[in-house]
C-alpha cells in the first residue's frame, strides 16, 4: 500500500528530465523521468530507503531527508511546501489528514461585511470543497449564464468536473481542474470524502480520480474566462485565507483594460448588493 508522500515523490521523479539536472540521458527506459538510483545519489540516501518511501513502507522521513529530496528533485517553493505537508500527515495519516468535522458553510458576519465593502467588485467566499458560500453582485455578473450558479447550493468543484459548459467557460480548464482536485484533497473530512467518492467521482469519471491522486501543484496564474456574452476576461486572483473557518475570500481583479471594460458592461455599473448562500 502506498502513501501520499510516496506517490508525490514518485510522480515528481517521473516528471523530471535527467538532462535538466545535468545528468546523462540513459536512452529509452521503461519508465519516464529520473531513475530511482540517480535521485537516491542526489539526495544522499540509499536506493533501498527511497524505494521504501515511494512504496509507503517508510512513512517517517526526517526533516533533513525531506529537504534533501526537495533539493534533489529541484522543487519550487509551492512543491516544497506540499512535500513538507505530506511528510507531516503521512505518518499519522488516518487522524491528521481525515478530520471528522464537516467543512464549515456558515460565513461569519464580519466576513460578510468585508465582502459587502468589495462591491461592485468580483469576490466570493468559498471552502476547499468548492462550495460558493457568499458572493458579490460583481461575481454573479461575471458568472451569469455559465451554469456555475445553477445548482442549489452552487459548487465550483462539481461544476468543473460534471458540467460540459465549464470546459468552454474556463479557457485553461485543465489548470482549473488541477486546482479543484488539489484543494479538495488538501481539505478532507469524513463528510467530504463520502461526497467525492459516492457522488462526485462516479459522475466525474477517471479523469477526476487521476487528478485527485496526482498531487499536481496548481500554478494559480491569471484566471482566463470565455463569457457566454462573447467577452474574453483575464482576472488576477487575490486570496485571503480564513484559517479558523477553513474558508477563503477570493477577489478577482481585471488584469487589463479590455477586461475592466468588459466587466463594467457585464455588471452594468449597477449598485452592488451582497448575496449570501
Amino acid at each position: 500500500m502506498g502513501s501520499p508522500l510516496g506517490d508525490f515523490i514518485r510522480a515528481r521523479r517521473d516528471s523530471v528530465q535527467p538532462e535538466s539536472l545535468g545528468l546523462p540521458d540513459w536512452g529509452r527506459r521503461r519508465a519516464p523521468g529520473l531513475r530511482r538510483s540517480d535521485l537516491a545519489v542526489r539526495a544522499g540516501v540509499s536506493v533501498e530507503y527511497l524505494t521504501r518511501l515511494e512504496q509507503g513502507r517508510d512513512r517517517n522521513p526526517s526533516v533533513a531527508v525531506v529537504q534533501a529530496l526537495a533539493d534533489a528533485l529541484g522543487l519550487d517553493p509551492s512543491e516544497r511546501e506540499h512535500l513538507r505537508y505530506l511528510s507531516k500527515i503521512t505518518g499519522g495519516e488516518c487522524t491528521a489528514h481525515t478530520r471528522s468535522a464537516p467543512p464549515r458553510r456558515e460565513v461569519r458576519p464580519s466576513v460578510l461585511e468585508t465582502l459587502g465593502l468589495l462591491e461592485p467588485g468580483i469576490a466570493v467566499v468559498t471552502n476547499r470543497l468548492g462550495d460558493l458560500l457568499a458572493r458579490t453582485d460583481g461575481f454573479e455578473a461575471v458568472t451569469r449564464g455559465t451554469g456555475l450558479l445553477d445548482a442549489d447550493p452552487p459548487n465550483l468543484t462539481r461544476y468543473v468536473f460534471t458540467d460540459p459548459r465549464a470546459r468552454g467557460f474556463f479557457a485553461d480548464w485543465d489548470e482549473v481542474a488541477d486546482e479543484r482536485a488539489f484543494d479538495l484533497w488538501r481539505g478532507p473530512s469524513s463528510e467530504s470524502f463520502e461526497w467525492f467518492t459516492a457522488e462526485l467521482a462516479p459522475l466525474a469519471g477517471p479523469d477526476f480520480t487521476r487528478r485527485l491522486n496526482g498531487h499536481v501543484i496548481p500554478r494559480r496564474g491569471p484566471l482566463r474566462l470565455n463569457h457566454p456574452s462573447g467577452c474574453e476576461l483575464e482576472l488576477v486572483r487575490e486570496v485571503l485565507e480564513l484559517p479558523s473557518d477553513e474558508q477563503q475570500l477570493i477577489v478577482l481583479l481585471p488584469a487589463d483594460e479590455s477586461t475592466a471594460q468588459a466587466v463594467d458592461r457585464l455588471r452594468g455599473r449597477s449598485p452592488g448588493r451582497l448575496r449570501a448562500v
